[in-house]
């Protein structure tokens, strides 16, 4: 297992690679990315629309929820949410914040583009038809129907969670003790409900395409208020503040701070 100290080491190094790669290899794994949280946000949805306890449904979820990291970190894909703790390897000297940025942008782009596809594809299914299309329509209206406050904390808390899930993966050479790093952190975000803007492209997507189906919007008997925010509005409403959220829980509360501890070690490294 590494220290701390070479967690951060290691996530200097991960950085460059990162930022070393194409566009065209960048949108490839940032589109198995998106997709690869999506099936785990799809998973999810399958397996707690009939659970009756809230609790045991939120611990289940995020049990299943985890396989989209599962899936990132070892098979390789590129996740916007993971990617903001590359600042780390700017502050340390080893990337300009330009070569951050162009992955950010262009790994996000391919992030969403792939959390679509997967519903597109699920949705053609018809494997949602009954109570898990109804269940869907309410996560959906839920995500849409926030304040862009509560979106914005609930991202920050989200996304502080899954890069320290990288961060933690980093620490194993072994695949189950990288699996085992993942899950706890990952359950744990998806049990308290805070907002992750690569899955709420999946969840939202879906909402938009379920929305039109009559016994979907009849099964989930939602509120006319709460129906009508499951729009593109919602969908754009919901992923800006949720996605500044994500940048500054990741950036701030992982990246900037292990630095601060480790700042002579990496700077003269």
């Amino acid at each position: 297992m590494k220290n701390p100290l070479d967690i951060a080491r290691s996530v200097c190094d991960s950085a460059k690679t990162k930022a070393a790669w194409s566009v065209p290899q960048m949108m490839v794994l940032g589109g198995l990315a998106g997709a690869y949280v999506a099936f785990g946000g799809w998973a999810m949805t399958a397996t707690t629309f009939d659970v009756g306890s809230v609790g045991v449904a939120k611990v289940i979820g995020g049990s299943v929820f985890s396989i989209g990291l599962i899936l990132v970190v070892l098979a390789g894909a590129e996740l916007f949410t993971g990617n903001c703790v590359m600042p780390l390897a700017v502050m340390a000297g080893r990337l300009p914040m330009r070569n951050v940025l162009k992955n950010w942008f262009w790994v996000y782009l391919a992030n969403l583009l792939g959390a679509v596809l997967v519903a597109v594809l699920v949705y053609n299914t018809g494997l949602w038809r009954g109570d898990i299309g109804a269940k869907a329509l309410a996560i959906a209206a839920g995500k849409m129907g926030l304040s862009w406050w509560e979106a914005f904390f609930r991202g920050i808390l989200c996304n502080w969670i899954v890069v320290l899930a990288v961060w933690l993966s980093m620490s194993s050479e072994t695949v189950i003790g990288k699996i085992w790093a993942i899950y706890f952190p990952i359950m744990v975000f998806v049990a308290s409900g805070f907002e992750h803007s690569i899955a709420n492209m999946y969840f939202m997507a879906m909402g938009l395409l379920l929305k039109g189906d009559p016994t979907v919007v009849a099964a989930a008997a939602l509120p006319a208020g709460d129906l009508g925010a499951v729009s593109l509005w919602g969908y754009v409403n919901n992923l800006i503040p949720v996605t500044a959220g994500n940048i500054v829980g990741g950036v701030l509360f992982v990246a900037v701070l292990y630095f601060s501890v480790f700042k002579s070690n990496l700077v003269s490294r």
